[in-house]
């Protein structure tokens, strides 16, 4: 392509631009990702037969729960990238931990995001971790679209569900099809735009759907579904219609109107009327924002910036991959990029396609896409990879964590493993690691959002680097980075009521017991600037254990 026209260059990248999909899936625990994002990859042909969390017998594990403590515990614990073709498109689909325990990898991911769909539970409705992650969502002006799913069990009633949506999350909800029926008397839907109806009919586990599709005014309806339930669907459809919203590709696009649809993914109601409407109204790539203005995903230079890394994804190899979001231009198998944090030249040799823990080796990626990139410890979260004029995308920054736990090593001649295994997961995000300021004490200080990421931690060094390991639990509940640096922190002089450490990147952090002790020290040292996220990092190294 280096050698190509301009001009054919241009019209290259914006044909694959507008073929290209990306979206996040966001929900609460239990309201049945992981089984939506099975069904989506059966429909786009990916997978011949899809897999439940709690597999049954001969039944096939789900794809994007690849990791051992992920099947053993039937949850989903680390965001994968699925890409997969569908009627021509290609959509790249980044599947998030539901645990709340992890809903920073979740921020990471939405980072690399276009697009994000709601999952709700029908009888739960809007549950803590999806208002939580709707929050991120909206801070990044993401385009939100709603699946309400499990329609199969008894819940709500559908009106109630939207009418929750708008009030709670300030959000216009446009329903794309309605349910005839809910429970065991669920139907089917009727898209809202074209009044026709899709009939289902229970399909064999892991298999599509059977469909049969007719319009709302055929006789026929009538013969194939119960009158009370055609008319209350009809009536309930009249009462949308007469509240006289739109469906406004702008508002949807800008996060202020979201379609929604309703389902089934365990029975396969609906998932497909969802992916054709998803293709249809979905945002395309768009301009990413870096340190300098907005970079347009048709400008003819690669770019792109890593949203996470991942250790020991083929346990055989102890390899670490880079999650790259291609964010402009065309990427090509063997192009020499800039490492734009370090001014290092970098040969991209092996670029993988990604699908969960599966890989192929990849020549040419587009604006939209996910590549895996071999990380041999040069890249971090956050750091931007272009070619041409210098582009760097905005950081991606570390929250506030809420658990601390010394993680110590009974077995010193382990300390080569246990070094690498932390450093590594360091690297990639699976908890924070901080560090005390008396140098002698070397054991690192886990800081996590909640318990199971500490559980991880500890499941990984044992089955991935041989070291068992032991948490000592730190009395302390609230991480503030200091803004100003130690500098600013000398300043103050001898401070009570909290722990000084340092982070990975030998950057000031107080930890407090509660949030009482916090507020007595901004009280008695108000020019003390603290901040609850940490700052993003450009131009440096990361300590190492």
């Amino acid at each position: 392509m280096a050698n190509s026209p301009p001009d054919l260059q241009a019209a290259e990248i914006g044909e694959a631009v507008s073929r290209r999909r990306n979206f996040a899936i966001i929900s609460h625990p239990d309201a049945g990702k992981t089984t939506l994002t099975e069904k989506l990859l059966l429909y786009g042909g990916a997978i011949q037969q899809a897999g439940a969390v709690k597999a049954r017998g001969e039944q096939r594990r789900v794809t994007s729960d690849w990791m051992e403590i992920e099947k053993q515990r039937g949850i989903s614990i680390t965001s994968t990238v699925l890409q997969f073709d569908y009627q021509g498109n290609t959509i790249n689909l980044l599947d998030t931990p539901g645990h709340q325990d992890f809903s920073e990898d979740t921020y990471r991911t939405l980072a690399a995001a276009d697009n994000a769909v709601m999952l709700e539970d029908a009888a739960k409705g809007l549950e803590p971790q999806t208002r939580k992650l709707f929050e991120v969502c909206r801070m990044r002006q993401i385009p939100i679209f709603t699946f309400i799913n499990k329609m199969d069990r008894p819940g709500r009633e559908p009106l109630e569900l939207l009418d929750e949506i708008e009030k709670e999350l300030d959000l216009v909800p446009w329903a794309v099809n309605w349910p005839i029926g809910s429970g065991e008397n669920f139907r089917g839907v009727i898209d809202r735009r074209s009044r026709q109806v899709t009939l289902f009919e229970r399909a064999e586990r892991g298999r599509q759907a059977s469909e049969q599709q007719l319009s709302a005014d055929d006789p026929a309806l009538r013969e194939l579904v119960e009158h009370d339930l055609l008319d209350t669907a009809l009536e309930e459809l009249e009462l949308l219609e007469g509240a006289g919203a739109e469906l406004d590709l702008e508002l949807v696009h800008a996060g202020e109107l979201t379609p929604v649809f309703f389902g089934s993914a365990m029975t396969n109601f609906g998932v497909r009327p969802f992916l054709d409407a998803f293709l249809e109204l979905a945002q395309k790539p768009i301009a990413r924002q870096s340190i300098d203005g907005l970079i347009d995903p048709l400008r003819p230079e690669f770019s792109g910036f890593v949203f996470k890394l991942q250790a020991n994804m083929d346990t055989r190899h102890r390899d670490r991959v880079a999650f790259v979001r291609v964010c402009s231009g065309k990427f090509e198998k063997d192009m020499t990029v800039q490492h734009a944090r370090s001014g290092r030249a970098i040969r991209l040799s092996r670029p993988q396609k990604l699908f969960g823990q599966d890989r192929m080796v990849v020549d040419e990626a587009y604006p939209g896409d996910v590549i895996g990139l071999n990380n041999p410890g040069m890249f971090a979260i956050g750091d931007t990879l272009y070619i041409g004029q210098k582009v760097e995308y905005e950081g991606i920054p570390c929250f506030s964590p809420e658990i601390f736990a010394w993680l110590r090593n009974p077995n010193p001649s382990a300390f080569k493993n246990f070094r690498k295994g932390v450093n590594e997961l360091r690297e990639e995000g699976a908890v924070q690691i901080l560090y005390d300021t008396d140098q002698s004490k070397r054991d690192p200080i886990l800081a996590a959002v909640g318990q199971l990421q500490l559980e991880v931690v500890q499941h990984r060094l044992e089955n991935e680097y041989g070291v068992p390991t032991r948490l000592e639990p730190l009395g302390f509940a609230v991480a503030r980075w200091v803004s100003g640096g130690w500098s600013e922190l000398e300043k103050v002089g001898r401070i009570f009521n909290c722990k000084t450490v340092r982070d990975a990147w030998d950057r000031p952090v107080l930890l407090f017991k509660n949030n009482w002790n916090l507020n007595q020290l901004n009280e008695d040292h108000p020019d003390l600037e603290l901040a609850s996220v940490a700052p993003v990092v450009s131009g440096s190294e990361p300590i190492s254990l």
